[in-house]
């Protein structure tokens, strides 16, 4: 009988997403009082994205090609954490570029991974997927309040102290982690080619490039948006949290809304509710009210269209497949419409405005809402009989 390393797993979902609660909201707040520009912020923070364009893929193959995982989480850990040490020394565009750069290549590699690692373990409970992966929102939670807070009485410089502690977090549960032996499946032989042809394969991902080119203002410039139109840093911590734990009432209601619903159904009213999160983020920022239902609204547009479409990919790309599969995920979606996503709202800005460079993330939103509807159709959904036998988050 395998037994589930719940705790070990939980854990480093907790502090891998402790570290996005501590330095997506924060660390843009610590550039600004750098004196960096709003395209200098963006071209920085868009190295998170840039890295996940091709790390993520290269690891993959890597873990796929010699079967050596967990080799590869725990050295991505270590770096990582080298690499944001440089922060302490650093206060130019060029050089902090560079140690930049180095921690989100090695950072980005990890999480595929471990997502197929955390399905290799459940098997045939893949339904308990929500349950360990809620540990990580509520990571992100416990990070962005403890930081905000800290940063109400702090000088800026305090992100780097929090952030770097986390990655020692990381690095730890690395070293804890145990290997599960892959999950056998009778697609095992199936090229990758063959998979990426499909078109509901081709719409998802093009849809969820979208969908992360939608957030890319929110995640460099929703700290900044809310800032320059006085909410104090707790007031932030705690916008930025109640939409995690929308999040995470999302994670634990997840398995039942699947069996209810189709993915087709949960995708489009993921993105149907990111083309009006958006807009109300950019033009209702005076309303605490509005900003309030912002945030609720992050229990779809990430909490319940993340779970769908890891599931599909899960799903879709079997056996060996799989790492590149997840690796593929997050190079398209996080990496490349991250990164598009970054880049337009750091040159848009200034010369736009805010309300007009979150109106651009309700656009791609829109994107992706079509391309769900139009080509995730009939075939992306397993009936109810299958759905209760794999015990699957999403069919």
């Amino acid at each position: 009988m395998h037994a589930l390393p719940y705790w070990r797993l939980s854990g480093y979902y907790f502090f891998y997403f402790a570290f996005i609660g501590a330095f997506s909201p924060y660390f843009g707040l610590y550039l600004q009082s750098l004196n960096f520009s709003a395209w200098d912020i963006g071209l920085l923070m868009s190295q998170m994205q840039l890295m996940r364009l091709f790390g993520p893929n290269l690891w993959g193959w890597l873990a796929d090609r010699f079967g050596r995982r967990m080799a590869i989480i725990r050295l991505a850990a270590g770096i990582g954490l080298a690499g944001f040490t440089a922060f302490f020394w650093l206060d130019k565009l060029p050089g902090m570029l560079v140690a930049m750069a180095v921690l989100a290549f090695f950072w980005s590699a990890a999480l595929p991974l471990v997502e197929t690692l955390t399905f290799d373990h459940l098997r045939d409970e893949r339904g308990r997927y929500s349950r360990i992966r809620l540990w990580g929102s509520i990571g992100f939670i416990v990070a962005v309040m403890g930081t905000g807070a800290l940063l109400d009485m702090a000088p800026p410089v305090g992100v780097l102290w929090v952030c770097w502690a986390i990655l020692a977090g990381i690095l730890l549960y690395a070293l804890t982690l145990p290997e599960a032996p892959p999950v056998p499946h009778d697609r095992d032989a199936q090229p990758i080619g063959e998979i990426l042809r499909q078109p509901k394969v081709i719409a998802l991902m093009t849809a969820c490039f979208a969908m992360s080119a939608a957030h890319g203002a929110f995640y460099v410039f929703y700290s900044i948006h809310l800032d320059a139109h006085g909410y104090s840093k707790t007031e932030v911590g705690l916008l930025w949290s109640l939409g995690v734990v929308a999040e995470i009432i999302v994670f634990m209601f997840m398995a039942r809304l699947s069996r209810r619903f189709s993915l087709r159904a949960i995708l489009l009213a993921s993105f149907g509710a990111a083309v009006i999160r958006f807009l109300l983020m950019g033009w209702g920022v005076e309303s605490a009210a509005i900003m309030i239902l912002v945030q609720l609204l992050h229990g779809l547009t990430f909490g319940a269209y993340h779970a769908a479409s890891i599931a599909a990919v899960n799903q879709w790309f079997p056996g060996r497949a799989q790492g590149r599969g997840q690796a593929l995920y997050s190079s398209l979606s996080f990496g490349a419409g991250g990164l598009l996503g970054a880049l337009i709202s750091g040159r848009t800005w200034d010369s736009l405005g805010s309300g007009w460079t979150f109106t651009l993330g309700s656009l791609f939103a829109l994107v992706g809402f079509a391309l769900v509807w139009g080509w995730v159709g009939a075939n992306a959904t397993v009936n109810r009989e299958n759905r209760a036998k794999m015990k699957d988050p999403v069919q």
